[in-house]
C-alpha cells in the first residue's frame, strides 16, 4: 500500500461542482478519521457532516460568507470532546488528536477522488449554534469535501533539505 500519491496530489480546492458525494464515501472518510491516533487513544472527538444545502449556506455565513463554504456539497466540523487533556510534555492533546483525524480524513477524500480544503476562519460560536453543539465542545475546523470544479497549481513547497535535520538541529 502507498500513501504517497494521495499526499502528492493533495490541493486545497476552493471551487466544487455540484455532483453529490456518495453516503459510502463520507462514512468511508470520517471512518478514516475515527482510525486516527489519539493521546492515550482517548479518541476525544466529534466529526459533524453537513449535507443539506440550508445548513450548508448557514455555515458558509458562519463562515464569514467565504462562497466556496457554502459550495461545498459536504463539510465536516471537526470537534473535540474534552479541551482539558494535556499531555505529559504539557501541550493540549485535542489539536494534534484533531490534525491527524483531519490529515486521514483529507487523504481518504483525495483516495475517493474528491478535493477537500481545511478552514479555520469562521465564527466558532456561529457554527456552534448552527450545528446545535454543546458549549463544552470547541469547533476546530471545517473539512470542505467535494468533487473540485478544477484542479488548483500546486504550491511552492521548500525543500526536504529546509525543514529536515538529522541527529541534531
Amino acid at each position: 500500500m502507498e500513501v504517497m500519491p494521495e499526499i502528492v496530489q493533495r490541493r486545497s480546492v476552493r471551487s466544487f461542482t455540484s455532483q453529490p458525494v456518495e453516503k459510502e464515501q463520507i462514512e468511508r472518510i470520517i471512518e478514516a478519521g475515527r482510525l486516527a491516533p489519539s493521546a492515550k487513544n482517548r479518541q476525544e472527538w466529534r466529526f459533524i457532516y453537513i449535507q443539506k444545502k440550508e445548513t450548508r449556506q448557514k455555515m458558509m455565513e458562519a463562515a464569514f460568507s467565504q462562497d466556496y463554504v457554502g459550495q461545498a456539497p459536504v463539510i465536516v466540523a471537526v470537534c473535540t470532546t474534552n479541551i482539558d487533556y494535556r499531555m505529559p510534555n504539557g501541550q493540549a492533546s485535542y489539536p494534534i488528536d484533531l490534525a491527524f483525524a483531519a490529515s486521514h480524513m483529507v487523504l481518504q477524500a483525495v483516495h475517493e477522488g474528491l478535493g477537500t480544503c481545511c478552514i479555520t476562519t469562521f465564527d466558532e460560536q456561529e457554527v456552534r449554534d448552527v450545528l446545535t453543539a454543546p458549549f463544552s465542545m470547541r469547533i476546530v475546523l471545517l473539512i470542505l469535501i467535494g468533487y473540485a470544479n478544477e484542479t488548483p497549481e500546486p504550491t511552492p513547497r521548500k525543500s526536504l533539505k529546509l525543514v529536515s535535520g538529522k541527529d541534531h538541529w
